[in-house]
């Protein structure tokens, strides 16, 4: 989505011109965090001018540039939604017509997305424009519950075609959210969570245009550990979901400053370890 970091950060900019830029704001990833009221109104400044410029016929070619456009644009975003959209909960189905919409922004007015993959090969599928069919997952962690948003090329075009709601343990990720949970949330089992040794790559301090590799393990990880949102994240799936499997890619994207962190994971036995991370 660099197209969205680039949008997003012109955005910012505009709005820091006039109304001074806050003291370390973005320095970190927050977890789970919204936007203060400034920034909901920055955001809501940014929808309108988003909303009246249409959208390029270009964004349809790859989902993640759609779904910038879709969750920022309210006119847009109606119009790529099939009417009346059909809600499935609880063995029930709830039709809403156009007039009940209400803009949904998903993660657009937080500060980072996620997204997880079983393999590097799935997770070049995020630049396969062959890809026609694609789910935007709301994982709602404390409430064991997930929303699927259900979205597939017609004609060209990508579409909302319908939303079910879930519980998690019914999720293709079940084990690993279930893992990611605590591992988010309870520091102790993070610890006793790591491999052996974390191989560990990251920007080098002393040089702006290199990355420096080294490991970490248990007793250092306290001066490593990120923050990682423990009540809610997204995901999003491109093309057909696939079974679990053994390993997991966890990636965390800032919205606003193009901060990234990939986390890998891998199931070993029963157990779930880091093995790797990147920031």
């Amino acid at each position: 989505m660099k197209r969205f970091f680039i949008a997003i950060s012109a955005g910012l900019m505009f709005m820091f011109s006039c109304t001074g830029n806050r003291s370390n704001q973005g320095d970190d990833m927050p977890a789970d965090s919204v936007a203060d009221s400034t920034d909901m109104a920055g955001a809501d400044t940014m929808e309108l001018l988003i909303t009246e410029t249409p959208m390029p016929r270009a964004a349809d070619a790859m989902f993640d540039d759609f779904l910038f456009n879709f969750l920022a644009n309210k006119r847009l975003q109606k119009e790529r939604i099939v009417f009346p959209l059909r809600i499935f909960k609880d063995n029930k189905v709830e039709q809403v017509e156009k007039s009940q919409w209400k803009m949904e922004h998903l993660f657009m007015r937080q500060g980072y997305y996620s997204l997880l993959f079983n393999d590097d090969k799935q997770m070049s599928l995020m630049k396969d424009t062959a890809v026609s069919e694609a789910v935007v997952e709301k994982i709602l962690l404390k409430k064991n519950e997930v929303h699927d948003y259900m979205f597939r090329r017609i004609r060209g075009a990508w579409m909302l075609c319908e939303v079910r709601v879930n519980p998690l343990e019914k999720n293709v990720n079940a084990s690993f959210l279930k893992f990611y949970q605590r591992f988010a949330s309870d520091s102790t089992f993070q610890t006793k969570s790591l491999n052996e040794t974390v191989q560990f790559v990251g920007p080098d301090p002393d040089d702006d245009f290199n990355m420096m590799e080294g490991v970490i393990t248990a007793d250092t990880w306290e001066a490593f550990a990120p923050k990682l949102p423990a009540k809610s994240i997204y995901n999003v799936i491109y093309g057909k979901p696939q079974k679990e499997g053994t390993d997991k890619i966890f990636l965390l994207r800032g919205v606003a400053n193009g901060l990234e962190l990939e986390l890998r994971f891998k199931k070993i036995g029963d157990k779930w370890l880091l093995m790797k991370m990147t920031t």
